[in-house]
């Protein structure tokens, strides 16, 4: 529904932050980006259409939207980075295969190209191979004035 110009002019923009609203993904009537947000940016405005550099766009999907968010929900402040003390959530992929592969059709599709997902350390995905059985996420919340 949004013109592609107009989502063009956000993902160049500096200040725009890449995210997900983050909706239960436990029903079949879901849009496919809650499954393939993500892996759309270096897929589509990577590598297919280079209108930012792979940097960039990594950037706006961790520690931009942490950044911001941080001075509201302070758990923010361990997203993002790559450190001792944040909370090893890590991808592992392969910027040249990468690929959403959701659609309105098929919406619960996983994505494909890449290695390693981990949730707070622990490997949730190995080489597609995702692990349903354990939880170790922990939601972030906005602190109280």
């Amino acid at each position: 529904m949004i013109p592609e110009s107009a989502v063009d002019a956000a993902v160049l923009d500096p200040q725009v932050a890449i995210a997900s609203d983050g909706l239960p993904m436990d029903r079949p009537n879901v849009h496919p980006r809650g499954a393939g947000s993500f892996s759309r940016v270096p897929r589509l405005y990577v590598r297919e259409r280079r209108l930012i550099g792979l940097k960039t766009a990594l950037a706006k999907m961790t520690i931009v939207p942490a950044r911001r968010l941080e001075k509201i929900a302070p758990a923010m402040a361990r997203k993002g980075r790559v450190q001792v003390g944040a909370d090893a959530d890590l991808v592992v992929f392969d910027p040249e295969t990468v690929r959403d592969n959701a659609t309105h059709e098929m919406p619960l599709r996983a994505s494909t190209g890449y290695r390693y997902v981990l949730v707070g350390g622990v490997i949730m995905n190995e080489n597609g191979a995702i692990d349903r059985t354990r939880f170790p996420g922990v939601g972030t919340k906005r602190s109280t004035p």
